[in-house]
């Protein structure tokens, strides 16, 4: 199960996974070497090594699985709140268009609830909750097919840069071509 589905690791996975760190814990006490404790674990050697160093600093504790590394600040309360609002769309919430952006809906999140979120960790709450990035099924309304073609014609021939010449020449400085 992924973050979108609701979830990330479940209790056996990461039972699993504290299995394996152990086995990596054992074979490093049998002077095995890093190299091959992290092939055939199909690991790291760094994480080996990390390992190595919870063990000796904690002992089984140290190798626990401490949940998931990035804990939701909202509720579960405050989540229905947010997908009720997502959902009503950006005119309810006071915007002027019919667009949800990643800010607006960091904004919105810090206006309703008191809690600050950036960008990229708005997108993983989005993520984890099962909303998508949508694009545009058709053109907007606004569009000015003419205003566009005369950019093009005009702006845009401008702003290209010229293509390099068709004609032979040499990269040799001191070939007469390159003169």
């Amino acid at each position: 199960m992924r973050y979108a589905q609701g979830g990330g690791l479940t209790a056996e996975a990461r039972e699993r996974r504290e299995q394996v760190r152990m086995q990596a814990v054992k074979m490093s006490g049998q002077q095995t070497p890093v190299a091959e404790i992290a092939a055939e674990l199909r690991v790291t050697g760094q994480s080996v090594r990390r390992w190595r160093r919870a063990w000796l600093a904690g002992g089984p504790p140290g190798l626990a699985s401490k949940g998931q590394a990035a804990r939701c600040r909202l509720d579960e309360q405050q989540l229905a709140e947010l997908e009720t609002a997502l959902e009503a769309g950006p005119l309810a919430a006071g915007y002027d268009d019919q667009r949800w952006t990643l800010a607006r809906v960091r904004d919105l999140i810090a206006r309703r609830f008191r809690v600050r979120y950036t960008i990229p960790g708005t997108w993983y709450l989005l993520c984890r909750r099962g909303w998508t990035c949508q694009m545009g099924a058709r053109r907007a309304l606004e569009r000015d097919e003419g205003a566009i073609g005369a950019w093009k014609l005009q702006t845009w021939v401008q702003a290209k840069r010229p293509r390099r010449p068709s004609a032979p020449g040499s990269s040799s400085k001191t070939s007469p071509a390159s003169r």
